[in-house]
């Protein structure tokens, strides 16, 4: 068993190097060393996962070809700007938002050049918004009724009877007390901007002579791109209903279950939101949501068919091991899930390649819906995609890589808002009695 976990963990390092469907592909090499290498048999392929998200990623990639994440953006640009010296407070509500209503975090990218310049303008440390607001954008995966993590967590509680406003009565209060407890904490990060040496050594060399700020957006609000959004929030609205109520998804004496609710509302808010804004699809099939997104599809494809695999074969073992310390300290399940988001550099990766262990396990499903957040881990390592984009964004330099790699500007933010969230979890469903 050790010789095969450690060839799913070089896989799964070797994938995260490559990026992109390095991920997906090096998980398909590694199952085929389990399956031919060590004689296991293979599990299914997790395919309502990977259609529901396919479904999301559609209609969010139309809702951006059709103008709506520039509106979403015009929009928080103008918010931010009207409450500047509150932005430190104000920016990861505004990431968190988008992430929530999109799905994916990499929505936040249009708006961190918009927080980066508007802290300097006013004076602020811009690694404070900055690094919360990035850490917001991730949270709120594990709070969007559509993101791939929420659906893939979904689907494995359904045996339990765990609806989707189940998940989302822990996961959004618990996520979004995370995030202002960051926010609170980044509030007293670093020096003041006017005492920072790296940016008082940039205005002495000259950096800031010429105002170079970014040009306001000012996109022409057309109603082209509020319709896609209001499409795209509807059909969102509406899972959050179906997944809900019973009652609504009974079709012909038979009830519907939630991955085909999803897939369905998603593809036909994509065909609404292209029909009636005269959108491209091609359009849509390029745009950075789509592109990430479909990543995103491989590497579940990848990892999660091979974490299956391999805990189903082994699971005598695992279980022997360590059922007890984690039935009596199941916060350390949680652990496991936070370590493991660092490899995969995924949450809906990480919940499809883990979760199944905590199930076996027999850990309470509404403490796994607590641990949930633990996913988030991806800030641990400084080379995530915004992550990376923050940094560049911020022209003072504040926002940085430090001499010891790990002491970087999103990792206290990222850890507070992590326990925060994990802790208001479990205090919730200590309070429900669940």
């Amino acid at each position: 068993m050790l010789i095969q976990f450690l060839f799913v963990l070089t896989a799964i390092i070797i994938g995260a190097r490559i990026q992109g469907i390095g991920l997906g592909v090096m998980g398909g090499l590694g199952l085929a060393v389990l399956v031919f290498g060590f004689g296991l048999e293979p599990t299914s392929p997790p395919i309502d996962v990977m259609l529901m998200i396919v479904a999301v990623i559609a209609a969010a990639g139309c809702m951006q070809a059709a103008g709506g994440l520039d509106l979403m953006v015009s929009v928080a640009e103008k918010f931010l700007r009207k409450h500047p010296q509150r932005i430190t407070l104000l920016s990861p509500i505004v990431t968190y938002l988008f992430t929530f209503v999109a799905g994916t975090g990499h929505v936040a990218y249009s708006v961190l050049p918009v927080i980066a310049e508007v802290a300097r303008e006013t004076k602020i440390r811009p690694e404070r918004p900055l690094g919360i607001a990035v850490i917001a954008s991730q949270q709120a995966i594990t709070a969007s009724p559509i993101s791939a993590a929420t659906v893939a967590l979904l689907s494995m509680l359904a045996g339990y009877d765990i609806s989707l406003l189940d998940i989302l009565m822990i996961s959004l209060p618990s996520t979004l007390i995370g995030v202002l407890l960051g926010a609170l904490f980044s509030m007293r990060v670093g020096k003041e901007l006017h005492e920072d040496p790296e940016y008082l050594r940039r205005v002495e060399n000259g950096m800031f002579a010429k105002s170079t700020s970014i040009e306001k957006i000012d996109y022409k609000l057309k109603s082209k791109a509020g319709l896609s959004v209001l499409i795209f929030i509807l059909a969102t609205v509406f899972i959050i209903l179906f997944g809900s109520v019973e009652s609504l998804r009974k079709i012909g004496g038979n009830t519907l279950n939630m991955p085909i609710i999803i897939e369905i509302l998603m593809l036909s808010a994509a065909a609404l939101i292209l029909l009636t804004t005269n959108t491209n699809g091609i359009k849509a099939a390029q745009g950075s949501v789509f592109i990430a997104g479909m990543q995103a599809v491989v590497a579940i494809f990848g990892i999660a068919w091979m974490g299956d695999t391999f805990i189903n074969g082994n699971i005598e073992q695992l279980r022997a091991s360590i059922e007890g310390v984690v039935t009596s300290m199941p916060w350390i399940f949680g652990i496991a899930l936070f370590v493991m988001s660092i490899l995969l550099y995924s949450q809906a990766a990480t919940v499809r390649a883990l979760m199944p262990l905590g199930i076996a396990l027999g850990i309470s499903p509404w403490m796994l819906i607590a641990l949930f957040p633990t996913v988030n881990g991806y800030f641990f390592l400084p080379n995530y995609p915004t992550v990376v984009a923050a940094i560049n964004f911020d022209r003072t330099g504040t926002t940085r890589i430090g001499k010891w790699v790990l002491n970087h500007s999103f990792m206290l933010p990222g850890l507070v808002a992590t326990v925060g969230a994990v802790c208001t979890g479990i205090l919730m469903i200590m309070l429900l009695g669940k």
